[in-house]
């Protein structure tokens, strides 16, 4: 809801913004900036933050921000920074991605911004490159910047008062068995598909068959057509079966956490393909369930006896790959970083315990079940140089970056043409 607010109120800036008659309110270098941008950005912020829309000095700060950027973007030139298309296609799909999240789907983002999806990422291509260019200017100049143990060591004596509280935090690790079904549950859904592939052969339209059978609710009403994908964004199984398909071939099921797919290759534009597909889930096994949380049940029976430890059995059990290889280790995090999963996991449990297997889903396809190992849980404290020297370690590198980037502006501003026309 909270989200659906902002963007009427920025929906509302715009089509206002489109009725009066705009003005350049700053120059910088060969970039203006309109009353319009400025607008807008304030009105992200009265959102965002809940600031008083009445309070005078909100414009001037956003207005300040906005000519810093484009003051970083004019050095970015001089400097011959260089992004590549890559980066910036990468930088807009996440972007889109974003919106997807926010709005539930491709076609409300689109009702929303009452353009297309590809418009949208044309409007916003400059924007984007711009932006790339200045953070990376930022990063050559700051990115490794660190604070000394003796900066840090006064930076705490200076601020300790101001540091504020240390929250509570947990760290955890988990074991997590993602379910397998039996091979002869299996064989059901291979059958299927290996039906399917000889029925296309014999001259069943592919298109019609996605719509009746497939599974993929996504792409089965539109015939199983995935559009174009670059390389490095399908599943590993699935995206090494379709880059090897001749245009027009249809491959033979492939297995993937999915289930099994029937790929056929359209299109190849070099790291990019147009591929449809068919998709037959394995259906669920209760056996497997079982199993899986049966062997969650033996893991814990093993650490309590003490037989061996919870890392050597997350390496040689945890399905969770990334984190098996850390012996499990899922981090350290504060209360309101933990989803209602974890939450729900080590909320009541002490330093040194385990749970008890849960559910676990991963997205809206996959699930499986979990044991999670609450290694230690730090409760909310003042800040304190011996047992929080990293946290203010950080606060004090992120303090001399500033400094140094106030410092940098100002140099900036001498050496740069800008004016304010506010």
């Amino acid at each position: 809801m909270k989200r659906l607010i902002i963007f009427a109120i920025l929906i509302s800036v715009t089509l206002h913004a489109q009725e009066v008659l705009d003005k350049i309110v700053a120059v910088v270098d060969n970039e203006i900036i309109m009353q319009s941008e400025l607008d807008f950005q304030t009105n992200i912020m009265i959102a965002q933050q809940r600031v008083d829309p009445s309070n005078k000095n909100i414009k001037a700060q956003i207005l300040n921000s906005l000519i810093e950027e484009k003051l970083l973007y004019a050095q970015a030139k001089l400097d011959s920074i260089n992004v590549t298309d890559e980066e910036i296609n990468r930088q807009i799909e996440n972007r889109i991605d974003l919106f997807v999240q926010n709005y539930g789907s491709r076609e409300r983002v689109e009702q929303m911004y009452g353009m297309s999806i590809e418009k949208i990422k044309r409007e916003m291509r400059d924007d984007v490159k711009k932006y790339l260019m200045a953070e990376y200017l930022k990063q050559k100049k700051f990115g490794l910047i660190e604070a000394t143990r003796s900066e840090v060591e006064k930076f705490y004596l200076t601020y300790k008062d101001s540091l504020g509280l240390i929250p509570e935090k947990y760290k955890i690790a988990h074991i997590f068995i993602n379910p397998k079904a039996s091979e002869k549950v299996k064989l059901r859904s291979k059958e299927l598909a290996l039906q399917l592939i000889d029925s296309i052969k014999s001259g069943k339209d592919f298109a019609e068959l996605a719509k009746k059978y497939s599974e993929d609710p996504g792409s089965a009403v539109l015939g199983g057509d995935l559009g174009f994908t670059k390389r490095g964004k399908l599943v590993p199984e699935f995206e090494a079966a379709a880059f090897a398909l001749e245009e027009g071939q249809i491959s033979q099921p492939v297995e993937t956490i999915f289930g099994f797919h029937i790929i056929q290759l359209l299109e190849k534009r070099g790291e990019s393909i147009h591929a449809r597909h068919i998709l037959i889930k394995i259906k669920n096994d209760e056996d497997a369930d079982l199993r899986a949380i049966e062997l969650l049940n033996d893991i814990k029976d093993s650490l309590r006896t003490g037989k061996n430890t919870f890392e050597y059995y997350a390496k040689k059990y945890s399905d969770d790959k990334e984190t098996a290889k850390l012996g499990g280790l899922l981090g350290t995090f504060e209360l309101g970083q933990l989803d209602k999963s974890l939450l729900d996991a080590v909320g009541k449990l002490k330093s040194g315990e385990i749970s008890y297997p849960k559910r676990i889903e991963i997205g809206q396809t996959i699930y499986g079940y979990h044991i999670v190992y609450l290694i230690n849980k730090s409760p909310e404290h003042k800040a304190n140089i011996d047992n929080d020297y990293n946290e203010i370690k950080q606060a004090a590198e992120l303090h001399k970056q500033q400094k140094l980037y106030t410092d940098w502006i100002k140099e900036l501003k001498q050496n740069i043409f800008w004016e304010n026309r506010l």
